[in-house]
């Protein structure tokens, strides 16, 4: 059965979820989804109510169907391999290069952080949420809207939480409801329809934060 869940991105940033390089990807931040979502499952995050672009509560900020399942130690394979946009780059000029979210190196143990979102005065605190994650989730079947988040109609609205927690199985009743009501949209996948809410970097000012 496939399972959707919803959550709500707290600060979207560009770094969790990564919409970058043609595949969206969930490595950082909510470890029980990461843990629990399977492929074939979908991943709605909606707005919150404080985003810097005002209230987005009620609001779709990405969709991703779950295509690809890793451990954190097999996308850091992965990424370097095939995909080394994703592992972040501190000195890159490009903003995407910065919010990569490879963000574990698994060549020592236990893995290293590298200099990253996360590498800020909170770092022991994010690595233990981080790796209590255990996977990354992969999509080539996403829609990215950040700062252009559309609006669930009224009777989709009970997916929506505020909060860190989420939801799965009370979405069960939903899952049709929604599918519909979003391919009927008729939205081209794979495509950013917006900006991050929250632009991390502007000039030489460097944030440290994400969801």
């Amino acid at each position: 059965m496939v399972t959707l869940f919803s959550y709500c991105v707290a600060h979207d940033t560009g770094a969790a979820p990564n919409p970058f390089w043609g595949i969206c990807t969930l490595v950082i931040c909510k470890p029980a989804i990461r843990r629990k979502a399977g492929i074939g499952d979908w991943i709605v995050g909606t707005g919150s109510k404080t985003s810097p672009v005002g209230d987005m509560s009620g609001r779709v900020v990405y969709v991703m169907k779950v295509t690809e399942k890793l451990t954190m130690e097999e996308y850091d394979t992965f990424t370097q391999q095939y995909l080394p946009e994703k592992v972040p780059d501190w000195s890159s000029p490009d903003p995407r290069r910065r919010l990569g979210d490879s963000i574990y190196d698994f060549s020592c143990t236990p893995p290293r952080m590298r200099q990253s979102v996360h590498s800020g005065k909170d770092l022991e605190k994010n690595l233990k949420r981080d790796i209590s994650g255990l996977n990354a989730l992969l999509s080539n079947h996403f829609w990215y809207f950040g700062d252009k988040a559309c609006k669930l109609p009224d009777n989709l609205q009970q997916i929506v939480i505020q909060g860190p927690s989420h939801r799965s199985n009370l979405n069960d009743s939903y899952v049709e409801k929604f599918l519909e009501w979003f391919f009927g949209l008729g939205l081209e996948p794979n495509r950013l329809y917006g900006r991050p809410q929250k632009e991390l970097f502007k000039g030489s000012r460097i944030c440290c934060e994400c969801s």
